[in-house]
């Protein structure tokens, strides 16, 4: 039996033999998120399992269409709600990640850590923990698998939508032969991958198209033009409507220009706290800058969130990013 093998039995076997369980995943969730939250929520149902679902929230209206997922209370209840000793985390790179959903966790409590991220440091009493993974969705295929579940389309549906998610439409990196074999028996099940696409990635909402404008408006480029950025500020949100799920793929504008090595937007939250997400082209590991501020992820896609002013903060990441590149371009060079 191989190592990844003990560790879905291990999985397997904390859910089997517990009940009445919490599941949480990372702040500000996103289609991977919330799609593995309802996913186990699913295999949970199935095994005869109670549960809650919570986020710190919001959910992304866009991802109402998946079962369960108008289930997750979130922190707009302004309600603390009951305890619970047995918590399943998905997604969440690191223990900070779950955000207030520690208030709901029992002394003593037992968690099972599922997730994709490289950072995560294996914080679960039981850990499902696989890097090499396009997404958490992705994991949780295996462990329903394992766990000797057969998929009906609403599990296929929301598994589909995680690694549909986090591997942009199947053209990133992670975009393993794994992935598309997944994938491909999802749609054998009856998963529509077209109108799924089309609703996930190219549709915008009014709101998301204009603060965007604005976004793209600020875009501003290191002497040597392979970092690039752009920043949102507190009144954009407000004076456009937006929302934080509307500024979801931004980045991935001053990225995509061509000669860019990282790409970064800045989402300013107050006089000195700044949400910063970074993509990589593949030079720089964003994941191990991310790090540095208390953040982390993946070596091409990470954030993090910087106590300081909007300006303090745009210096000292892309400097950051700055000295990354030059140590990868003396690294070649030697």
């Amino acid at each position: 039996m191989t190592g990844w093998e003990t560790q879905l039995d291990a999985a397997v076997a904390f859910i089997k033999e517990r009940d009445d369980f919490l599941v949480v995943s990372h702040v500000q969730p996103d289609g991977d998120a919330i799609s593995s939250t309802v996913a186990v929520a699913w295999l949970l149902g199935k095994l005869g399992k109670s549960y809650a679902l919570y986020n710190e929230g919001p959910i992304p209206e866009r991802l109402f269409y998946l079962k369960n997922a108008d289930s997750i209370t979130t922190n707009a209840s302004g309600i603390a709600g009951r305890a619970y000793r047995h918590v399943i985390a998905v997604d969440c790179a690191d223990f900070s990640r779950v955000g207030n959903a520690q208030e709901r966790f029992e002394d003593g409590y037992e968690l099972l850590n599922i997730d994709h991220h490289p950072t995560n440091n294996g914080f679960g009493l039981v850990n499902l923990l696989r890097s090499d993974a396009a997404a958490t969705a992705e994991i949780l295929y295996e462990l329903i698998e394992r766990a000797g579940v057969p998929l009906d389309i609403d599990a296929a549906t929301a598994i589909y939508t995680g690694m549909l998610t986090d591997t942009g439409g199947f053209r990133y990196s992670n975009t393993s032969p794994k992935v598309l074999a997944i994938a491909s028996r999802l749609i054998d099940l009856g998963v529509d991958g077209p109108m799924l696409a089309e609703h996930l990635l190219e549709r915008m909402t009014l709101q998301q198209m204009l603060v965007l404008q604005r976004a793209l408006s600020r875009l501003t480029f290191s002497e040597d033009k392979r970092v690039a950025w752009l920043w949102v500020t507190p009144e954009d949100m407000t004076e456009t409507g937006a929302r934080n799920e509307d500024l979801e793929g931004i980045v991935n504008f001053p990225r995509n220009v061509e000669g860019v090595e990282v790409g970064i937007l800045f989402k300013q939250n107050g006089e000195a706290s700044v949400k910063v997400s970074l993509r990589s082209a593949g030079k720089v590991d964003v994941a191990a800058v991310s790090q540095h501020f208390g953040g982390g992820g993946h070596t091409r896609a990470a954030g993090c969130r910087v106590l300081a002013t909007l300006g303090e903060t745009i210096a000292q990441v892309t400097d950051a990013v700055g000295k990354a590149l030059s140590e990868h371009d003396a690294s070649q060079n030697a």
